[in-house]
């Protein structure tokens, strides 16, 4: 039976929420648990799809590299974030590559499985429809965005969108306990990297954010970005 700790991890992703203790027990046992480095490809682009992912720790980069070399980051994931799924669903090949943005602890699970998962646990389907329609959502959101804004608004945006996620309370702000580098968040914006450097020294000098040496952001005033979004 899997430890205590593996099942309080289960629980924190979104499929699993509706199930009880000792079903959630069972869908363990059809778990497979593996730890990346940082930086290790996970999915590759146009491979078949034949499992789903979860993140338990550390994140993970969503990127499809364009022709001429530029890398387009579609989403960085972390903690508690499914991935994976959309090839289950319709039996395509992936999309685009998935690369450890650090060292990552994931589970994972084969399609055969997953499909007696939400064959017995009905709420399966239904919390992966509420994972799916958040994304379209946040696509629908980001996709606006880069039409609308400027760099600054988009930087800002970004760091808004990943604190709301992820961020952690402390006594200076909201920390955001993902490694982000200005590369990663050009990617994002569809920015040079020497742009997304302007703004964040800019906004660091204006007391907004700090950025420690790990590339962890703290947003310091988030009402301030707030305006800075709206104003742009």
């Amino acid at each position: 039976m899997p430890s205590v700790i593996e099942l309080a991890s289960l629980r924190r992703m979104p499929p699993f929420r509706g199930i009880s203790d000792v079903d959630l027990a069972s869908v363990a046992e059809r778990l497979r648990r593996r730890q990346y480095r940082a930086g290790s490809s996970v999915i590759n682009a146009d491979a078949p799809g034949d499992a789903i992912f979860f993140v338990v720790s550390g994140t993970v980069k969503i990127k499809v590299d364009e022709p001429d070399g530029r890398e387009v980051i579609i989403a960085i994931l972390g903690l508690g974030e499914v991935f994976g799924e959309l090839s289950l669903i319709d039996s395509a090949g992936r999309s685009a590559d998935v690369v450890t943005q650090e060292d990552a602890d994931l589970l994972w699970v084969e399609r055969e499985s997953f499909d007696e998962i939400m064959a017995e646990h009905p709420s399966v389907v239904r919390e992966l429809l509420v994972v799916l329609t958040r994304r379209v959502r946040l696509s629908t959101e980001q996709i606006r965005a880069l039409c609308t804004l400027d760099v600054y608004g988009k930087v800002a945006r970004q760091l808004l969108v990943f604190a709301e996620q992820y961020g952690e309370p402390t006594d200076d702000g909201v920390r955001i306990p993902m490694r982000l580098t200005q590369t990663d968040i050009a990617g994002l914006v569809g920015a040079s990297r020497e742009r997304v450097n302007q703004v964040v020294v800019n906004l660091r000098e204006r007391g907004l954010v700090a950025v420690d040496s790990g590339h962890r952001t703290t947003v310091l005033q988030p009402e301030r970005l707030r305006e800075i979004v709206s104003q742009r």
